[in-house]
């Protein structure tokens, strides 16, 4: 395979990754998809159940057709086969599985049956390691998120993320909490995000109009086995970040990134390291 060449599963074919896409794919004129970035290594796919089942519950919010053949198995057998056909299965991969209504229609569409994409790309790290860099984050305040069931998926409607990102940029950013309409504190650009006081571990509830992040269900479970630290699900305002010991983002291809900064407060990232270890230890059980 040629250094950049990579091959797309498309509903079971695969096909050149410079394929074009029609003008008319709904994903790419409304924003008519859903999306699952997904790890793999060395063959395996992380957490592949609540990925499953989160893109099973979100193509019934968006009121898609479930085809008959989409099953757990079918979906990771063509996960594996578009990781073969990449030369991927022996080292770490990132997946970005893709499911779009088929064309026809406007706003309304003629079908509410599906497709799907699948594509790959390899990432260095094959465990979750700690990223002692400089991170600093601020809040975004541009535009709000509307809490609502589909403010909790990963649609490919993503502008809010997009200027974000931009904003963070020009600023010298490394992230960007965003805020709900009412002026709390949901998540980062990229990911979930956790804060941490004292013995509390709080994150915001899926209610406050967060994603339901696949990353984020893992360590809220590996929390709540631990004695020492209590997990929390409310509402994080802005003025309780400068007052936390810690503050980590979460997401399924980093695993655990700490927040180093926040305008003037520095933070510690003793409780991401005891979470990155017991995520590795879950990984390697699994």
């Amino acid at each position: 395979m040629l250094a950049g060449f990579f091959m797309t599963n498309f509903n079971g074919t695969l096909l050149e990754d410079n394929t074009v896409l029609s003008p008319q794919n709904r994903g790419y004129a409304y924003g008519d998809a859903l999306f699952e970035t997904i790890k793999t290594s060395y063959g395996k796919v992380l957490f592949w159940e609540d990925h499953y089942f989160r893109l099973m519950a979100s193509m019934r919010i968006m009121r898609m057709e479930i085809p008959m053949n989409f099953t757990m198995e079918f979906l990771q057998e063509q996960i594996l086969s578009t990781l073969e056909v990449n030369q991927l299965l022996k080292s770490s991969a990132r997946i970005k599985l893709m499911v779009h209504r088929n064309e026809g229609g406007l706003y309304t569409p003629e079908t509410n049956n599906v497709s799907f994409i699948i594509s790959a790309k390899p990432i260095q790290d094959d465990f979750y390691i700690l990223n002692n860099d400089y991170y600093e984050v601020d809040l975004f305040k541009d535009y709000y998120v509307s809490p609502s069931l589909l403010s909790t998926l990963k649609t490919n409607n993503k502008a809010l993320n997009v200027v974000g990102s931009i904003y963070a940029k020009e600023n010298n950013l490394n992230n960007c909490l965003l805020l709900n309409t009412d002026k709390k504190v949901i998540e980062a650009l990229n990911g979930n995000v956790f804060l941490v006081k004292g013995h509390v571990i709080k994150t915001p509830p899926i209610s406050d109009g967060c994603l339901k992040g696949v990353m984020r269900t893992q360590l809220i479970n590996i929390i709540k086995a631990l004695p020492e630290y209590e997990l929390v699900e409310d509402s994080i305002s802005p003025f309780e970040l400068q007052k936390a010991d810690e503050i980590f983002i979460t997401n399924v291809i980093v695993g655990i990134q700490p927040v180093n900064k926040y305008r003037k407060k520095v933070f510690t990232n003793e409780v991401s390291k005891i979470l990155l270890q017991k995520l590795n230890v879950k990984i390697r059980l699994n």
